[in-house]
């Protein structure tokens, strides 16, 4: 890594954070944006640039820290939903490259991450039979291995 990676550096202590949680595998701190109260993040220790590099045992840890502060956050801060997500890479404005899973409160008509501006229309049965194919075809070819 070239430049030093932020969230690597909260890791360490060397940059400030508001840490909530840490384990030998994670850790969790609140988020410098809050555009509602409780936005929370939740990282690997180790750097791990986005889910696409995430092994198994990191990823079960991960999800049992999101879970934990997600239902802290949810508790301390009551909303009317939640929501849960990782941006990977510039497509989706991932900014920091370290994978990081938000935890943000939701208000109703926040305009926070509108997932469909304009819906889409629905995808007809072939094309998703298309796409359920290619996927299970990686799947499989993964679970033989090189």
């Amino acid at each position: 890594m070239a430049d030093p990676c932020t969230f690597c550096e909260i890791v360490g202590g060397r940059v400030p954070a508001e840490i909530v949680w840490a384990d030998e595998r994670t850790v969790a701190f609140v988020d410098l944006r809050q555009p509602n109260e409780g936005h929370t993040l939740v990282i690997p220790r180790r750097h791990v640039p986005d889910a696409r590099a995430l092994d198994e045992e990191t990823g079960a840890a991960l999800l049992r820290t999101a879970l934990r502060v997600l239902q802290a956050v949810d508790r301390a801060f009551p909303s009317d939903g939640m929501s849960l997500w990782h941006s990977i890479g510039p497509g989706a404005f991932q900014e920091v490259p370290h994978l990081h899973l938000h935890i943000l409160p939701r208000r109703t008509g926040d305009g926070l991450l509108e997932v469909y501006p304009d819906p889409p229309a629905d995808a007809d049965p072939a094309t998703r039979a298309r796409i359920a194919e290619q996927v299970r075809r990686q799947l499989d070819e993964s679970r033989e291995g090189p």
